[in-house]
């Protein structure tokens, strides 16, 4: 395309100097692209584009009102301020020729070819600012559509709570940061990774840092998997450090989007790079660094024996004078031994009570914690920014928590494997961020600290175990904010997707909907909701079980109170499958809600699961009322069936033979019923216990039973969450999938692969 185009620019046409219209990502492929830096073709959509879709639809002053009531020091604040503006940009028009320009420029690169679409800030990838994963990405987009569709959503991006609050402190006018979109021929990696031509944790000037995993590069910066660790002398250039990393999964292309895969077992355990190819990619970052004058920090992919170069930024968090640091050959007067170690992502040495923190309770870290978590995303950079130091289970050196550490310049240590589970909320630890070593209480002239190990040692830990397994491994869910932060973690889907969350959300009994004549809001707010679970996990499954309120629950609800009876026991009650027979008109909410989720907004994995049926005949009656909103079962709806009614286990033959795909365990009522005890009643709660010999009857025969009639069979209750013993018994058995709290997922994981291993030795 010629330079006549009003918002496009290629690569070629694009230098270091076109930040203001190209954004940081785009003026530096477009730099690296006349530099003769092998970097996949492609073209930037100005941020011009951007600023006249502002003025279209005159969204300045709109977006300008919202945020000046907004303290972004408040999660919650931030987080509202967030959703409204970007609500605001994704119902504007998308001006015309803005869209006419990219279809054309889209089908000269190739109308069919997979792009990866990225957003390129113009306050972003700057010697004195660059923090990772601000706004969106796309990978492997395909189609007109679709890739208008996330370039619209690029634009959202640069309004997401993480951005604004960056903005603010940065004191950037958000109205002077504009956003170019980079869209580029898509790499299918079969390794990537990150390069750094200066190590930025010593800031030893000779070293070069090489990181790399398997697939593509996106589960490196999430820190879902641990990289390989390589380092090269740049004046000897020979390789000094070779540590490798057993990968088990791995991130690839697929039809529409990506997947992830297992790693082939021949692979998991071997070197990512040769060292051949070690010193090849060191020779590129040599070759952009010279061309910058400046430490790099670049984004790489190998494709077909060739290195692609995806990004290159500088490193921002170099300091000029370092006698004020703590580094190795000051080391601070400890005594005592470290009570873990990890890898030293942010160096520093800090003090200071232990806070375990995730995503749901960012607002409860204050300045001078220790926040300790899984791993971090954008969301947490304002917990990270008030935090005295940062530790976390998963990541490598080049994981979204060691980047924004080091540009927070807050100590840091990943990688540890087990810190949410060794340490304790308020117990005193200290941090040393240089060598990645964390010791009991804190330094005092009484009680001095020798460090017991004074030479950086970056992955002297055990490494995370994010295996597949042929067990499937599910998630309980219930609150859509969790969706997105869930779905990035080594689950199959969403086993049990609680209605009651959602309702509760809507605030309103269904039966005053239906007699205010609202439906049709109620339906969309549903799907709404249900939306953002499908989206986030597609195309991996997720089951809906359909609302089970017991009559007191709805009473709790705006004008309940005139449509529920008073009940002495309502966990026996008016529940479940009876509700939806006596109440077809609520039900029908529900249905048509899926109805939209799948037929309207095009989720697929969306299926339905029935709760508390004690009877064939309720089954069958349920069916019918499903099968006349035009929901049928087929190869891409599944029907199941909660089995938590010693009926369900007795006569599980009965029900099958009706019609289902598949059953899951609500181990929480179905022990419950079988002992006659109420866990909620402190009196009688000890009784209560999901391997008492006849519970445990139970769930050998229902798992049993489904694998002969050749259907599946999960559990979604809270055993297998607290019961490592009673997973082993599942698995044994033949289960098909189980389904744990978030917490959970990844020691339910390691359980599940250790005791299929067991099975497959004994085989």
């Amino acid at each position: 395309m010629k330079k006549t185009a009003k918002y496009i620019r290629w690569f070629s046409e694009i230098s270091k100097s076109d930040i203001a219209i190209a954004g940081g990502k785009g003026a530096n492929l477009g730099e690296l692209t006349q530099a003769k830096i092998p970097v996949p073709p492609g073209f930037v959509i100005l941020s011009s584009a951007y600023f006249d879709f502002l003025d279209a639809n005159d969204l300045r002053p709109q977006i300008k009102n919202i945020l000046l009531k907004c303290d972004v020091s408040d999660t919650r604040q931030l987080e509202s301020a967030s959703d409204k503006v970007q609500k605001l940009l994704h119902s504007a028009e998308m001006p015309e020729q803005v869209s006419q320009e990219l279809f054309t420029s889209y089908d000269q690169l190739g109308s069919s070819l997979a792009v990866a679409v990225r957003s390129s800030a113009t306050a972003e990838d700057l010697p004195d600012a660059s923090f990772a994963g601000q706004q969106e990405s796309y990978l492997n987009v395909i189609g007109d559509t679709n890739l208008l569709i996330k370039v619209r959503q690029c634009w959202e991006s640069l309004f997401g709570a993480r951005a604004i609050f960056y903005r603010d402190q940065k004191k950037f006018d958000h109205f002077k940061v504009g956003i170019a979109v980079p869209v580029q021929k898509m790499v299918q990696s079969e390794v990537s990774g990150v390069m750094f031509t200066t190590d930025p944790i010593s800031q030893n000037r000779d070293r070069i840092i090489v990181e790399a995993i398997y697939g593509l590069g996106d589960y490196i910066v999430q820190g879902v998997v641990t990289p390989d660790h390589y380092e090269i002398s740049r004046a000897s250039g020979k390789i000094t450090v070779k540590i490798p990393s057993t990968q088990t999964i791995m991130e690839v292309r697929k039809a529409q989007g990506v997947k992830q895969v297992p790693v082939p077992k021949k692979l998991q355990g071997l070197p990512k790079l040769t060292d051949k190819q070690i010193l090849e990619i060191a020779d590129i970052g040599k070759r952009i660094h010279r061309h910058y004058f400046f430490p790099q920090d670049i984004e790489w992919a190998r494709e077909n024996g060739k290195f692609y170069v995806v990004q290159s930024r500088p490193i921002t968090t170099l300091k000029s004078d370092l006698s004020k640091e703590y580094s190795p050959s000051k080391p601070a007067q400890i005594h005592a031994n470290p009570i873990l170690k990890g890898a030293p992502a942010s160096p520093g040495l800090v003090w200071g009570p232990v806070k375990i923190i995730d995503v749901k309770h960012l607002d409860q870290v204050k300045a001078g914690d220790i926040m300790v978590t899984d791993m971090t995303t954008p969301d947490f950079v304002p917990a990270m920014k008030r935090a005295a130091g940062i530790i976390t289970n998963r990541g490598g050196l080049t994981s979204h928590a060691a980047i924004v550490s080091r540009e927070l310049g807050v100590p840091c240590i990943v990688g540890t494997s087990t810190a949410t589970t060794d340490l304790k909320n308020g117990m005193i630890i200290t941090l040393n961020g240089s060598t990645g070593e964390i010791f009991p209480g804190s330094p005092s002239p009484s009680s001095p600290i020798t460090s017991q190990n004074t030479q950086p040692s970056p992955y002297n830990f055990q490494l995370p175990k994010n295996f597949k397994t042929a067990t499937k491994l599910y998630v309980n869910l219930a609150e859509p904010e969790a969706a997105d932060r869930v779905a990035e973690r080594n689950v199959d889907g969403v086993g049990l997707l609680r209605a009651e969350f959602m309702i509760a959300n809507l605030g309103v009994h269904p039966k005053k909907v239906i007699a205010e004549g609202k439906q049709k809001q109620y339906v969309h707010d549903l799907a709404e909701s249900m939306t953002k679970f499908c989206r986030a996990f597609d195309p991996r499954p997720v089951i809906y079980r359909a609302t089970d309120f017991k009559t007191n629950e709805y009473r709790s609800l705006k004008g309940g109170e005139a449509y529920e009876p008073q009940e002495s026991n309502p966990m026996l009650g008016f529940r479940g499958a009876l509700r939806y027979i006596k109440n077809p008109d609520v039900f029908n909410l529900e249905l048509e809600a899926i109805k939209r989720v799948r037929n309207t907004h095009g989720y697929k994995n969306l299926h339905l699961m029935i709760p508390f049926v004690s009877s064939v005949p309720e089954l069958v009656d349920v069916k019918k009322l499903v099968a006349a909103t035009g929901l049928y079962r087929s190869g891409s709806f599944k029907l199941w069936m909660m089995v938590e009614i010693p009926s369900n286990v007795i006569l599980l033959e009965d029900f099958i033979n009706v019609g289902l795909d598949g059953v899951s365990i609500g181990s929480n009522d179905l022990t419950m019923l079988i002992l006659g005890t109420d866990r909620d009643n402190q009196d009688v709660a000890p009784q209560f216990d999901e391997r008492n010999p006849a519970v445990l009857w139970a769930l050998e025969k229902t798992v049993k039973t489904s694998l002969k009639m050749g259907i599946t069979c999960g559990i979604c209750g809270q055993a297998p969450s607290e019961y490592p013993d009673l997973v082993e018994k599942l698995v044994s058995w033949g289960i098909t999938s189980i389904s744990v709290n978030p917490d959970a997922i990844e020691r339910t994981r390691e359980i599940i692969y250790h005791n299929e291993l067991k099975i497959v030795n004994k085989i």
